[in-house]
């Protein structure tokens, strides 16, 4: 039999809440019928808002549920320097690159470019520059202390995987948005240079999850919709690393009444307070359509 491996990898900047409980609920409900494992992963690479009693909250709210996972459970924050030897072997590839740019100065230069999906809230798309940075101007920048961003180079990219780059595919078992399901062929040119590091922060989502998805042989990806893009470029990052390539299943998001997604902000809707006003388990699986 075919071992099957996810993960539920939730970041600790507020309570958990009921689109949280579905994730979750279903990865380890896919775990479970596949007789394989379910691990859960603390992605607190964020130490700007990622909390102690926010973690805490985690695995009260997920033993709550009645869900079970191995120990001991990885935490982000306790490896970044995996992350950064990851990091330097692009460096070395000539993969990456450091860029002074601010988020306005993108913002500025992507007006004319695609804005979906893009990278971050605002759905930024950075091509790259037109012409490298000197080596001089790079120095100068830094010795001033300027701040910067590692992004990946897909250009580079390009050149180093040759006709691979455009062969790349991943195995959508769920469905995407946009119905996206089976063989698809991998584009990372829609989120353009993605932003892998910063000189204050040693790594970004993008690198962490795939590093420990290949750490931790995660042979199944079950995460949410709004994700799906972004298993582009994890595949490119998997091509270049010489990672494995896990199955990928996005599932649907849960909306509030007002056909918003839940997010940590509204805080009526955390295990929480759902747990206060007196809801059991069972509550919070027929909310959640399970």
């Amino acid at each position: 039999m075919t071992r099957f491996i996810t993960r539920f990898a939730p970041s600790p900047t507020g309570r958990l809440h009921l689109g949280h409980a579905f994730s979750a609920l279903t990865a380890f409900e896919a775990a479970r019928a596949a007789g394989g494992t379910c691990l859960l992963r603390i992605e607190d690479i964020d130490q700007t808002r990622c909390r102690p009693e926010y973690e805490a909250g985690i695995y009260e709210d997920l033993a709550w549920l009645g869900l079970a996972w191995p120990a001991p459970v990885r935490r982000q924050s306790d490896h970044m320097d995996e992350y950064a030897r990851a990091l330097a072997r692009l460096a070395r590839q000539g993969l990456v690159y450091r860029c002074f740019k601010t988020r306005r100065e993108i913002a500025e230069e992507s007006a004319r470019a695609p804005h979906h999906p893009g990278e971050g809230a605002d759905a930024l798309v950075y091509t790259g520059p037109a012409e490298p940075m000197s080596e001089a101007e790079e120095a100068e920048r830094l010795a001033r202390g300027e701040a910067f961003a590692w992004r990946l180079s897909l250009k580079a990219c390009r050149e180093a995987l040759g006709a691979r780059y455009d062969a790349l595919e991943f195995v959508e078992a769920g469905e995407g948005p946009d119905g996206e399901h089976g063989v698809i062929t991998a584009r990372p040119d829609t989120l353009g240079d993605v932003i892998l590091a910063r000189k204050d922060a040693g790594t970004s989502y993008h690198l962490a999850c795939v590093h420990d998805d290949a750490l931790q042989g995660v042979t199944h990806v079950i995460r949410g919709q709004d994700l799906f893009f972004a298993t582009h470029l994890h595949r490119l990052l998997q091509a270049l690393m010489d990672w494995p390539v896990p199955v990928w299943r996005h599932h649907r998001l849960l909306t509030g009444a007002d056909g918003k997604r839940f997010a940590k902000r509204d805080r009526s809707q955390t295990l929480q307070a759902m747990r206060q006003a007196g809801a059991a388990p069972d509550d919070v699986r027929r909310r959640a359509g399970l």
